[in-house]
């Protein structure tokens, strides 16, 4: 399991060093929106593009917004820094969807930089690597969410959730969950593909589909995640981040 970095936003940006990775081990780093609320309001209207402001002020939710502004400005904080430029100078586009070759792939900014950023309410979590990546934080589901969408996963993992008691049901899910968008966000092709594709599993240990290595990531109690790193033409990942 990895242990991502804590981003700590600041007034003047953030505390901490630029993302680094050895042999496409990811760099993770988790935003905890509450904390980042302050220096957010401040740092918004002079780093986020106009797309970016205009997509947070249609969030209904105060506490969306709130994430969605710190989770975009920790990316293109830490993209500058690594990258060596202003935040506001970072250039966000999107590959095209290996699927349809729509324009809806996975986000990119050149450079030889792998990124992936996934938020839910009160956390953010992002990725980098030197190859494709994906990465995934939810909230706990509640019981009716395993109900009604378990039927949706591949058959093994729907009979692995029915065999176990009911209580460790919303777990185990948000374990597949997060393992299997991961995936199909580092390929580029997200849930469209449906969810009965591949099997990662729901138990402690992963699963990784062929050319991927999937890992689950420690995150606040209440909620689970995942990252999957591309592993085709590279040695195995080694150790860039603490891991538990």
């Amino acid at each position: 399991m990895y242990q991502p970095h804590v981003f700590t936003l600041t007034k003047d940006g953030y505390r901490g060093p630029a993302p680094s990775w050895s042999s496409g081990a990811p760099s993770l780093w988790l935003v905890e929106a509450e904390r980042a609320a302050e220096a957010a309001r401040l740092l918004a209207p002079k780093i986020l593009d106009a797309s970016e402001l205009a997509r947070a002020k249609r969030l209904v939710l105060p506490a969306d917004r709130a994430c969605y502004t710190a989770a975009h400005l920790a990316l293109r904080l830490l993209l500058g820094a690594r990258q060596g430029v202003a935040p506001e100078a970072v250039r966000l586009t999107r590959e095209r969807c290996p699927s349809c070759d729509g324009p809806h792939g996975r986000p990119a900014t050149g450079g030889g930089t792998h990124f992936s950023l996934s938020h839910t309410r009160g956390v953010a979590l992002l990725a980098f690597a030197g190859v494709p990546v994906g990465v995934d934080v939810e909230r706990l589901p509640e019981a009716r969410v395993v109900t009604e969408v378990a039927g949706q996963l591949h058959p093994a993992e729907a009979a692995e959730l029915a065999a176990l008691p009911q209580e460790e049901r919303p777990a185990a899910f948000a374990r597949v969950w997060t393992r299997k968008e991961a995936y199909l966000k580092g390929e580029g092709t997200g849930l469209a593909g449906g969810l009965h594709r591949e099997h990662v599993g729901t138990g402690p240990r992963p699963l990784g589909p062929p050319g991927w290595a999937v890992t689950d990531v420690a995150v606040p109690a209440g909620y689970a995640a995942a990252v999957a790193v591309g592993t085709a033409g590279r040695a195995s990942a080694g150790g860039a981040d603490r891991r538990k």
